[in-house]
């Protein structure tokens, strides 16, 4: 049997890198977007993986795709939300909107996508969720209390939702990814990239694929006793 995963973002950085990733492991991918029609288009030719446009943060656009996708490719069992966005400021210049926006997308995007597959699995008795938090979600960062709030708030949409799924053979985690080689990233000033690798241990950025290969792990069978674990990713910058 062939199981249905949906990557959110998953076109570009490190969505495509979980996209392939999965699609190695055996899934059938169905890769979301927001934007970037023409490398999506082109990521679909190159990849074979089909690619579905539309806004996470709108609920009622995820409750209708995710029901397409089921309907053409079958039941959805393996979501990994990855879709994120970043409108940074200190506090004193982010405006209601720069807040809003990142926990719209970033954070209810998660409940979105969840609600549209959660009920699904747990009826079949089999699912994976993967919830993409982040370093700055577990350890705060300057100028970034909307991505910041929004990430940390995953961890513990995790944990909760982990308490729900469990009997039922769902398993709901996050990984943490530190500062990885994406365009995201590239946009940074590089006299703050400087100071960030000082703080790395291993003394670099990640890479998409290193992320990638802690999802597939999460989404297989091998990992069916973990649930409701953050999963840090970030060459030792934060430990706990």
């Amino acid at each position: 049997m062939t199981r249905v995963a949906i990557v959110t973002g998953g076109t570009r950085g490190i969505g495509e890198a979980i996209s392939l990733a999965l699609q190695a492991q055996g899934f059938l991918v169905v890769a979301n977007y927001a934007g970037h029609v023409e490398k999506a288009r082109e990521f679909s030719a190159r990849t074979g993986i089909a690619a579905y446009r539309w806004d996470v943060g709108d609920h009622e656009a995820c409750i209708h795709n995710c029901n397409d996708i089921a309907a053409t490719f079958g039941p959805i069992d393996v979501v990994v939300n990855n879709a994120g966005i970043t409108r940074d400021g200190v506090l004193d210049k982010m405006s209601f909107d720069d807040w809003n926006e990142v926990i719209r997308v970033d954070l209810g995007g998660c409940f979105n996508m969840a609600k549209a597959t959660f009920g699904g699995m747990k009826s079949r008795g089999w699912g994976r969720i993967v919830n993409i938090g982040s370093v700055n979600g577990q350890m705060g960062q300057y100028g970034q209390v909307n991505y910041a709030a929004a990430k940390s708030g995953i961890h513990g949409f995790t944990k909760a939702l982990a308490q729900e799924g469990a009997k039922f053979g769902v398993t709901v985690n996050a990984i943490a990814p530190g500062y990885i080689d994406t365009d995201m990233v590239a946009a940074v000033p590089q006299s703050v990239m400087d100071k960030i690798l000082t703080r790395i241990p291993v003394g670099r950025l990640g890479q998409s694929a290193e992320i990638a290969r802690g999802v597939a792990f999460l989404c297989s069978e091998d990992a069916a006793f973990i649930t409701g674990s953050t999963m840090s990713i970030n060459g030792g910058q934060h430990m706990y």
